[in-house]
Formats: C-alpha cells, structure tokens, sequence
C-alpha cells in the first residue's frame, strides 16, 4: 500500500540528527585532531577545546538545517506531494 508523509515533526527530528551529526562528527574529529597533535611542534598542537567545539558546532548547526528543511518540507506538501514509500502488513508476502 502506497502512503505519504504528510508532515515532519521539525522539533523531533532535529534534535535526533543534531545528536547523530554531533556523535558521527566525532570519527573525524578525533582521528583529525590526534594526527594534527603528531605532526605538528611540541607545543603547537591544535588546541583542546576545540575537541568539544566541533562537535558542540555540528549539534547546532544540524538542529538548525533540519528544522528548516521540515518547515519548508512542512509547507512545501500540500502543493506538491509527500514523500511516497510503499509498505504492507507482516506476514503479507507478496
């Protein structure tokens, strides 16, 4: 059976991608910022706040664009359609 969505929840997903983005930021930042630390001088290493600045950063800013992205999705599906996908009941096989 074919259905839609027909609304986002602009509060509850953002926050759910804000602390996804924030958590997966953290396999790039950490790797990132130990190799920066061993190559650079002793004593010139990238600073240590800045380990909770990224992510801190990305939790933010991914809140932020995914609330607008389901206001605007939000606003958008009376005039042109929701998000269409197909699903059926368990234990149908067909």
């Amino acid at each position: 059976m074919k259905q839609q969505i027909a609304r986002f929840s602009p509060h509850q997903n953002a926050k759910v991608f804000a602390v996804l983005m924030a958590l997966g930021s953290l396999v790039f930042v950490l790797p990132f910022m130990l190799f920066a630390g061993m190559m650079t001088p002793e004593g010139m290493g990238p600073p240590m706040f800045m380990f909770v600045l990224f992510p801190v950063f990305y939790l933010v800013f991914g809140y932020v664009m995914v609330a607008i992205g389901c206001a605007i999705y939000n606003y958008m599906v009376p005039y042109i359609g929701g998000i269409e996908y197909e699903s059926q009941a368990p234990g149908n096989d067909a």
